[in-house]
């Protein structure tokens, strides 16, 4: 029988239960299950992921998986938190020290805008590796050690702004949802060439359906597809987006 999902997720700890010493050692333990379970969802996407086809991957029966890893939902959360625990963790580096007000201000600017801003872009480079992440909706992960330590890394990147406890949860939040937006929007569209490959005869047949109808929707869509060299880009969508996060999390900044 598996242990509970809090022990699991802390088996490495010392104070973490410890199987019977009676019998055969077990063939995989825990720890070899998430490690398949990841490669194989990085290969192959989350449903990949069943317990016949790990199982498979282990050489163990599908019961014996369910020993060592509980039920499919709580390996996810596993999984979660064994990527979590994986993130590179670089201490915040500040800039020289200010010798007066002003200076110290500007320079207390500077520090949070690049501290959020590199854990929005080593939060997206995460999804982009791990993109089977954005399928895991399991608050359960928050109990994790890998998930604490990434959060607590990351509401230290906050320190210049001086918010309150809740404050700075949601401020965090606000940077993580945004991020998880973008990388959901980086996902690779199955139309995406066959749109490229039509739009030279779709083009002029949807004009000629508007004619002038909508023109604001066309003025706009024709001046940002202009810019972007398409109808969407992401790496457009990502810069504005990041620097909007940034100005809101100003305005905390100036009211402190």
């Amino acid at each position: 029988m598996a242990r509970d999902l809090v022990d699991l997720l802390w088996r490495d700890h010392p104070d973490a239960p410890r199987g019977g010493t009676r019998g055969p050692r077990a063939r995989v333990s825990a720890s070899d299950a998430v490690d398949a379970a990841v490669a194989l969802a990085d290969a192959e996407g989350l449903a990949a992921v069943t317990a016949r086809r790990l199982a498979g991957v282990l050489g163990v029966s599908a019961m014996a998986l369910y020993t060592h890893v509980g039920s499919l939902d709580d390996l996810h959360v596993l999984m979660a938190d064994a990527v979590h625990a994986a993130m590179p963790r670089e201490p915040y580096a500040d800039d020289t020290s200010a010798d007066h007000a002003s200076a110290a201000d500007a320079l207390a600017d500077r520090t949070w805008r690049r501290r959020v801003r590199a854990v929005a872009e080593t939060n997206l480079t995460l999804l982009t590796e791990h993109p089977w992440l954005l399928d895991v909706a399991d608050q359960r992960t928050a109990l994790g050690p890998g998930t604490i330590a990434k959060y607590d890394h990351e509401l230290h990147a906050l320190d210049p702004l001086h918010l309150p406890d809740a404050d700075r949860d949601a401020a965090l939040t606000f940077v993580l949802d945004f991020v998880r937006g973008a990388a959901r929007a980086r996902r690779p569209d199955p139309h995406g060439a066959a749109m490229a490959a039509e739009w030279g005869t779709w083009g002029p047949r949807l004009a000629a359906y508007l004619a002038d109808a909508h023109p604001l929707a066309q003025r706009v869509g024709a001046a940002a597809g202009a810019e972007q060299g398409a109808a969407y880009s992401p790496d457009h969508a990502w810069r504005f987006g990041l620097d909007r996060v940034l100005d809101a999390l100003g305005a905390l900044h100036r009211d402190a």
